[in-house]
């Protein structure tokens, strides 16, 4: 369960640099740091994550969103959608489970 929350917590923070760059882009390390408050080694591996996933574009003032940026949100939201779905039904066998103890 550790590894799945380390691994939600980075997704979101993922999600959060996502968000700051759709919203200021283009923008660079230091001021997303400033505007998301996650430190900027943290925002640097997540900017190379949105990189290789074609979410971002690198260009010399900062990261701007992908040209298709809505439709790949539009994605995204579809895909937790799902995973909130599947959580929610794996959360009722252990509840069952635990009921019929």
């Amino acid at each position: 369960m550790e590894r799945l929350s380390n691994q939600v917590e980075k997704e979101g923070r993922d999600l959060t640099i996502l968000e700051a760059v759709i919203d200021n882009g283009p923008i660079g390390i230091v001021r997303l740091s400033k505007e998301t408050g996650i430190p900027e080694h943290k925002v640097r591996y997540s900017l190379r994550m949105l990189e290789d996933d074609e979410l971002v574009d690198p260009t010399p003032q900062g990261a701007i969103p992908a040209d298709d940026i809505d439709q790949r949100v539009a994605e995204i939201n579809e895909g937790i959608e799902t995973l909130v779905g599947r959580l929610e039904e794996l959360e009722g066998l252990f509840t069952t489970t635990e009921t019929a103890e």
